[in-house]
């Protein structure tokens, strides 16, 4: 049995422990599962799908959830600038010791069988919080949903943000296979909320088949603005007075509304007031998504890197930054669809620089980038630096004070500038 004395050790570990770095099923780490917790028991749980706005739905759970008092844990992927923002109680990612000892113990019942890097992980996290005595726990899904980890739970309440193309080479080419995989996550009589505006019909069609009471958004729950916040309303309930939520976008309002709908059909197991609901939107957090950082130049971090997250970007920077010119430092992973985000940012992107993750051997090279800008006929680009801080200074150097850097496309690339803008 494999023994580590620091977090890194393990995950370092764990990353060459499997031989795929994506290999979805659930029989692996159901099995492991139930020997690690042969007598679950089970908090209230709710569960979060989607191709974008999984996090934000997550975030706005927590603290709603926080501001009504209770104790929350949350399951999230990635992490920006440490591994323990996967797994937090109350707000507070969980220490490197509750984390090994949560390992230690999933080792001892692993039996040879082969886990991923997210299977431990995920284990990890349930391990940590049956044991927390919890009053909910909120798990994003990492991919798709029905064969994801995350599925071995069977949640009490389940979300899906919304439906895009992306990882198609595992979920499908169309957003109606896509769909499918993530209605994986719904269960019969467990109530199922969609805040897609166009949901495929495939969500419906098997929320229908296995029984599962689903709501749709612009249907069943509909929110609808006012000069002075908002209303989130059903055909016989509403509430007012709603608070513009402190994330920002306009896709944060259907993401704030899904998650309304999520605390009223869990409030006979939790119950929730209005104000604690409306302090939620209000105060929630979450790092890299629409992240203004007040500077000499001022900084907009987005970990956005599909074109259904990128549009909801280009929306944002038309709303709120018409007036400035826009300096994109940007890179995108190879197996993202490079040409159909740099065409949807190209209207808006003053100049581009381009940043080499040399570290990472997931990210797009150099040579790979410079045939998707001409493809996209796009020549304003600088391409060459060493790395993140060097793109950085080139920028800077160039931009005006009334330009805005723009920094985009990856979790990795926006980990690496609070990184080391925290430094």
């Amino acid at each position: 049995m494999k023994h580590f004395d620091t977090l890194e050790g393990w995950l370092r570990w764990q990353e060459g422990l499997h031989p795929q770095t994506i290999d979805l099923g659930l029989e692996r780490v159901q099995s492991v599962f139930r020997s690690l917790q042969p007598d679950y028991n089970k908090p209230p749980t709710i569960t979060v799908a989607g191709t974008n706005g999984k996090g934000s739905c997550v975030a706005f759970l927590e603290f709603i959830y926080r501001a009504q008092g209770y104790r929350v844990g949350t399951y999230t992927s990635p992490h920006i600038l440490s591994y323990n923002e996967r797994i937090k109680i109350n707000g507070n990612p969980v220490s490197d010791d509750l984390i090994c000892s949560a390992f230690e113990r999933i080792e001892s019942v692993r039996e040879g069988i082969s886990l991923s890097y997210f299977e431990f992980g995920t284990l990890a996290a349930l391990d940590i919080f049956s044991r927390a005595n919890l009053d909910v726990q909120l798990l994003e899904v990492g991919l798709g949903g029905r064969l994801d980890a995350v599925n071995i739970v069977d949640p009490d309440v389940s979300i899906i943000s919304s439906i895009g193309i992306d990882h198609a080479d595992w979920l499908g080419e169309t957003r109606e296979l896509i769909g499918r995989e993530k209605a994986g996550i719904f269960r019969k009589q467990v109530p199922a909320i969609i805040s897609d505006p166009e949901s495929p019909d495939s969500i419906y069609d098997y929320a229908n088949e296995i029984e599962a009471p689903a709501f749709f958004i612009g249907c069943d729950f509909a929110y609808r603005k006012q000069p002075k916040g908002w209303i989130w309303y059903t055909p016989d309930r509403q509430i007012e007075e709603l608070p513009e939520p402190n994330l920002k976008g306009e896709h944060q309002y259907r993401n704030a509304a899904a998650v309304v709908m999520a605390v009223t059909q869990m409030s006979s197991r939790l119950p929730i007031s209005v104000d604690s609901i409306r302090q939620g939107i209000e105060s929630v957090e979450l790092t890299g998504r629409f992240q203004f950082i007040h500077d000499e130049i001022p900084v907009l971090l987005d970990v956005g890197h599909n074109p259904q997250a990128v549009q909801t970007l280009v929306d944002y920077l038309s709303d709120n930054f018409s007036d400035k010119r826009i300096h994109a430092v940007f890179t995108m992973m190879k197996d993202k669809d490079i040409p159909g985000v740099i065409s949807i940012m190209k209207p808006l992107v003053h100049q581009w620089y381009f940043v080499p993750l040399k570290d990472n051997p997931r990210c797009a090279s150099e040579a790979m980038m410079q045939d998707y800008f001409e493809q996209c006929k796009i020549t304003g680009v600088d391409f060459g630096f060493s790395g993140l801080q060097d793109a950085l200074d080139s920028a800077k150097t160039k931009a005006g004070k009334n330009d805005l850097l723009l920094v985009f496309g990856s979790f990795f690339l926006v980990s690496e500038y609070l990184g080391i803008c925290t430094k």
